[in-house]
């Protein structure tokens, strides 16, 4: 490949930026820079340059060639397009959803491959309508490297091609990463004793034949990897689900292995909703600013939750209270969270115990449970997932999806959070209620065992096992087996991506709280020293400061990554308007 230069097109001066990082979040970054171009870059030249070594659009998460057993977790109400809900300078640029490209209802899921190539659609959009004179140009190519060149940037690809520019977005997304140094033990465990292990990935890129058929495989995390995994290891494997009488049953395949799975909380993340909203949504935070003390913040979201829940039940249900919306709010704003004088408002507007919000027993239902054995954790088991798709098909409950809205307008304020991120997946980003129902089918033909909260996997040299033990159930499993049913932690410092792994090398980034640091608000990367480079930016969910980015845009939602890549787009054309062009070499 050759090297391709800033230059002149027809005697006229061409600045270029390099987006490196094809999937939603680079597209996005794309239609941004299309759509400002007409206001900021005037009547000057601008070649973008788009590196992936994946299908555009697609990127490497959402590529073809996955097994369409495996799922979106995002319904078709999504979209890469902007409308006017998007509070950004630069203009929308409306397109299809998702549901209005494949002509589906809004709560289909869609397979993976199918999303891949709605995204490939969309940024071909993106591409063919770049103004006359934005010229987007596509690389299939991995980036190895980065330099300063005088006025620029140096970008060399893979197959020894560079491409020099005066300005270059790392937007890689979601990213592998090397085994951390307790993956790194229990593969060496698995090597001396001839075992089956799994590290933490994503399901496409890990290898599930090495699970073996019939015998017990110990699986950490009950999250959406671990819905994946266990997709490809039942129906993957030949299983099938029919149903009978209403409720759904599995017919194993043979091959299946007998899973017992445990988890901090113990239980899977909670089902999407299948309804809507009774009453308008609850609207911005209220007690949760990007200034609240890190002391304060789980405190402060709760009773944020709490808001957004109670509004739904005294709006959209009020026949379920004792007093009006307008009476309590007043009471509910000023008392403390979790204190005296808010219980006793609770008890007196909200007379049935099950529309009140028990916050810890919501983040944590087997806390102080203990079970006889795991028989008994199972039925209960059984139980809590049947009220869980219960609740989350019935209208009546739809205090809980505002509550969910309520955890959607906190992204855009709370700053990256592990408490935050793990809460709000396991209550928000959780499997469709299909899955769930599915999982539920698998524990009562017997391949599923939950094994409850705090599991811990222990070693056994001399026997050749992992051995499980929880805090919800005496004793102990053993399996030559076992899964880390998680995705990889975000981590600079071990990620799978050379130009990561160089720019980290050599003190160019660093990381915060393993997530790519950048200045904001102009996300421009952040060296160890402390130092901010002129041009280099980033954007994206392994990417520090950036709240609400990661996960897709619903239609009409006025989504963070929107806002985000709209400003970004702004500062790079004038970066690159404001570049100083050299002759083609």
């Amino acid at each position: 490949m050759r090297r391709v230069t800033r230059g002149e097109r027809g005697g006229v001066g061409v600045s270029a930026v390099a987006v490196i990082g094809a999937g939603p979040t680079g597209t996005s970054v794309v239609e941004r820079i299309c759509a400002n171009a007409p206001e900021l870059l005037g009547d000057h030249l601008l070649d973008v340059h788009v590196v992936d070594p994946h299908p555009h659009g697609a990127g490497r998460v959402w590529r073809a060639g996955q097994p369409d057993l495996l799922w979106a977790n995002s319904a078709a109400d999504i979209t890469v397009f902007t409308d006017r809900s998007v509070r950004c300078e630069g203009p929308p640029r409306p397109g299809p959803s998702l549901a209005e490209w494949l002509g589906s209802e809004p709560g289909y899921f869609a397979p993976r491959p199918v999303l891949g190539r709605y995204l490939s659609f969309a940024f071909g959009q993106v591409a063919r309508s770049a103004p006359p004179n934005v010229r987007v140009r596509l690389h299939r190519a991995t980036v190895v490297g980065l330099a300063d060149v005088r006025g620029g940037q140096r970008v060399e690809l893979s197959g020894g091609g560079a491409l020099e520019v005066d300005a270059v977005v790392l937007a890689q997304g979601h990213q592998g990463a090397l085994p951390s140094p307790p993956e790194a033990e229990e593969l060496a465990f698995a090597a001396r004793h001839g075992l089956a292990y799994l590290p933490a990935g994503y399901a496409a890129d890990l290898d599930p034949g090495v699970i073996p058929a019939g015998e017990p495989v110990l699986v950490r995390g009950a999250g959406l990897a671990f819905v994946d995994l266990l997709t490809l290891l039942t129906s993957g494997r030949g299983g099938r689900f029919t149903e009978h009488g209403g409720e759904l049953r599995y017919v194993p395949g043979g091959s299946e292995p007998r899973l017992y799975v445990g988890s901090r909380r113990g239980v899977p993340y909670h089902a999407k909703t299948g309804y809507r909203l009774a009453a308008p949504p609850p609207g911005p935070p209220r007690f949760v600013t990007p200034g609240t003390p890190a002391g304060e913040l789980r405190r402060a979201v709760a009773k944020e939750l709490a808001y957004a829940y109670y509004f739904e039940l005294f709006n959209g249900h009020p026949a379920r209270t004792r007093m009006g919306w307008e009476a309590f709010e007043p009471a509910f704003a000023q008392a403390e969270w979790g204190a005296k004088e808010m219980r006793a408002l609770v008890t007196r507007s909200v007379p049935r115990f099950a529309d009140r919000l028990q916050f810890d027993r919501l983040e944590r239902p087997l806390r102080g449970m203990r079970f006889g054995d795991l028989a008994g954790l199972g039925r209960w088991m059984g139980g809590y997932l049947t009220a869980d798709l219960e609740r989350r098909a019935d209208p009546a409950h739809s205090a809980d999806l505002a509550l969910i809205h309520g955890l959607n307008a906190l992204r855009g304020v709370v700053p990256a959070d592990p408490w935050f991120q793990g809460l709000y997946n396991y209550l928000a980003s959780g499997p469709p209620a299909s899955r769930l129902a599915e999982l539920r089918a698998l524990a009562r033909a017997g391949v599923v065992t939950f094994l409850g909260e705090g599991i811990r996997v222990g070693r056994d040299e001399r026997a050749g096992v992992w051995r499980a033990v929880s805090a919800s159930v005496p004793g102990t499993v053993e399996a030559r087996a076992l899964v880390e049913a998680r995705l990889p932690e975000p981590t600079v410092a071990r990620s799978t991506d050379p130009l990561l792994g160089a720019l980290f090398a050599r003190g160019e980034c660093r990381e915060e709280s393993g997530l790519l640091d950048v200045r904001l608000p102009d996300r421009r990367l952040v060296a160890r020293t402390g130092a901010v480079h002129p041009r280099r930016f980033a954007l994206g969910p392994w990417t520090a400061g950036g709240p609400g980015i990661a996960g897709f845009a619903r239609p009409g939602a006025d989504a963070p990554l929107f806002r985000q890549t709209d400003a970004l787009a702004r500062t790079l054309l004038s970066v690159t308007t404001a570049a100083r062009l050299r002759p083609a070499a």
